[in-house]
């Protein structure tokens, strides 16, 4: 049997073999899977009849399918109206610590994930109105270049930080909707606060935008994946609440039933408001997501403080608390297509939490994307971040004295070579890797690969 790391270098390389068989082509449409979380309700529709001769199955095209594997000779386009749908995705690529850090000695990976998507729509089914259940295994392989920065930032989040799993459910939930979708309610391993919550149009998806976790996510929100409940409400077309509880003790290689349902109750809360407006332009609306959120932890951390230089003995708290806000907005389109997407846009962040009691206080980010920059490459994004966190004044006055801050800059070119293969370049500037001023500025740069199967 391969190994892990064996393993991860077969997959790139049959991967890139894949790659240089291919033609440009152009776009692939999300599956619901995968929409992010804030998006606007879509709004219910009758069915129209199905035609009395159904259109015969388009021949399959390497250049121009949606997946690599096509539609299996019509049998998957059946199982989805059925209401089943089966995505796997596979994301890697080769990353190196060019210069910093901790080492740049044999500082490079070739690591990894694979994601195996499966949903059951009762709603297709007409079993269950509105009802659907999802489903997702991973394989992974390898952890990236992180310790070699000695970052507080995950340089290749997810795909590169999740070590080595043959195969591991992570996450599963029923989902209901009611009302033309305007209340949404899930139940299950939800995996990931950030699947959920600051989620964001431009920096919050590893696999084909930022890489970096600074970029993907504000860290000041408690890292939380586990059982929970979720249930989400749009008052308007341009207005949600949103509010969560998450078991934060699970275990990765656990079910999780152990710890949502056994021993202290340490289920996080969380809530958020959302404005969707669209800003009226000479070229049509622009889109914008606006969003304010807090959190509570009830779990029991230490107090960065009286502790007279290690005289007494460290004090603890029960009881966490902050807040974020986040925005992205389309600025500028090329032309007045509405389905278009072409244009410049840009985001940010800010986070805070209480320094007595977390290592990082403040949290800020601010970014650019660029959709279609290039004459005949209207798919391809272009894009520039740049994100900090600042250590709290108290964790550097009681443990570390050489704390400061540690920020990140980062630029990718994401090109759409199908609809089911795109490749990144990526390249990363982490200065003072850990937070503190002892740490050598660090360049990491990247290649990642995203195939849908």
């Amino acid at each position: 049997m391969l190994s892990p790391r064996t393993a991860g270098g077969a997959w790139f390389c049959a991967s890139m073999l894949c790659f240089a068989s291919v033609l440009p082509a152009a776009d692939q449409a999300p599956s619901a899977a995968t929409q992010p979380a804030g998006g606007t309700p879509s709004q219910s529709a009758a069915e129209p009849p199905a035609p009395a001769t159904q259109p015969a199955e388009p021949s399959y095209n390497l250049a121009t399918t949606p997946k690599l594997l096509g539609t299996w000779g019509g049998v998957r386009t059946e199982l989805e109206k059925a209401g089943f749908s089966f995505a796997p995705v596979l994301i890697s690529g080769y990353t190196q610590n060019m210069r910093g850090g901790l080492n740049t000695e044999n500082a490079h990976d070739v690591p990894g994930i694979v994601q195996y998507n499966f949903e059951l729509d009762f709603n297709k089914m007409k079993l269950v109105p509105g009802g659907s259940f999802f489903i997702r295994a991973i394989q992974t392989w390898n952890d990236g270049v992180k310790d070699d920065v000695g970052s507080i930032s995950t340089p290749t989040n997810t795909w590169g930080s999740s070590g080595d799993n043959e195969i591991l459910v992570d996450k599963w939930w029923w989902r209901q909707r009611w009302f033309d979708d305007r209340l949404e309610l899930r139940l299950g391993k939800l995996q990931n606060i950030i699947d959920l919550f600051d989620v964001n149009a431009y920096a919050a998806n590893q696999y084909t935008k930022f890489s970096n976790s600074f970029l993907v996510a504000n860290p000041i929100l408690p890292s939380t994946k586990g059982i929970g409940a979720f249930v989400r409400f749009w008052a308007t077309d341009w207005m949600y609440v949103q509010a969560a509880a998450m078991d934060p003790d699970q275990r990765p290689t656990r079910t999780g039933f152990d710890t949502a349902f056994h021993g202290p109750c340490h289920f996080r809360g969380f809530w958020e408001l959302g404005l969707t407006p669209q800003w009226p332009s000479a070229k049509g609306t622009m889109p914008g997501g606006y969003r304010f959120g807090t959190w509570y932890d009830p779990k029991t951390k230490q107090i960065f403080r009286d502790s007279l230089g290690g005289a007494r003995f460290p004090r603890y708290n029960t009881g966490d608390m902050g807040f974020y806000m986040n925005f992205d907005q389309l600025v500028w389109k090329e032309n007045a297509n509405p389905k278009d997407k072409q244009g410049l846009g840009v985001f940010g962040r800010y986070g805070y939490a209480h320094g007595e009691y977390n290592r990082l206080e403040h949290f800020w980010s601010l970014g650019t994307q660029y959709e279609g920059l290039l004459p005949t490459r209207d798919k391809d994004t272009l894009g520039f971040g740049v994100a900090q966190a600042i250590l709290s004044r108290q964790y550097r006055h009681e443990i570390n004295s050489r704390a400061d801050r540690e920020t990140v800059y980062e630029a990718y070119y994401a090109i759409h070579v199908t609809p089911w293969l795109q490749i990144t370049p990526d390249v990363q500037v982490i200065t003072n890797p850990g937070g503190t001023k002892d740490g050598r500025d660090s360049i990491v740069g990247s290649l990642r690969l995203r195939i849908l199967f």
